[in-house]
């Protein structure tokens, strides 16, 4: 690097990454002319109003991802991951998507996105050390 520009470690890294997420998306927009891109969440909440389970993601260009599905421990194994995978199916088909892409290691849910549709599109094997990284997709059929 010349000395017109300089490299430094940014305290806002939240904020640095969203910048650098309008940047691509900003940019992939204008290259491929589609701008329907919208992020999405739903969250559960207990009778307190905390949050214990959640979804979000993003629909672009027919293809959605969930990017998290969280489910506190004190309630999984009780249908609220499934009620929130199918609100995360719903948004997608409403945004008009064709697919659906997830990633989950070995050791959170791939088997669960399996019992729901997915199908294993890739196995990263050693990802942590021990366990494998997974990426899943879900194809709706054409209406």
């Amino acid at each position: 690097m010349d000395n017109k520009y300089s490299m430094e470690s940014a305290e806002e890294t939240f904020q640095v990454i969203q910048l650098l997420e309008d940047r691509i998306y900003e940019y992939n927009s204008a290259e491929a002319h589609i701008d329907d891109g919208r992020l999405f969440s739903r969250v559960v909440r207990n009778k307190d109003q905390e949050i214990i389970a959640g979804i979000a993601g993003w629909t672009w260009a027919g293809i959605c991802e969930i990017t998290q599905l969280w489910v506190d421990e004190k309630v999984r194994k009780k249908g609220i991951g499934k009620i929130l995978l199918e609100a995360g199916e719903l948004e997608a088909k409403t945004k008009g998507c064709h697919t659906i892409l997830v990633r989950s290691y070995s050791f959170q849910a791939p088997h669960f996105y399996e019992r729901h549709g997915y199908k294993i599109e890739h196995i990263l094997n050693g990802f942590p050390k021990g366990h494998s990284y997974y990426i899943l997709i879900k194809q709706f059929k054409s209406a």
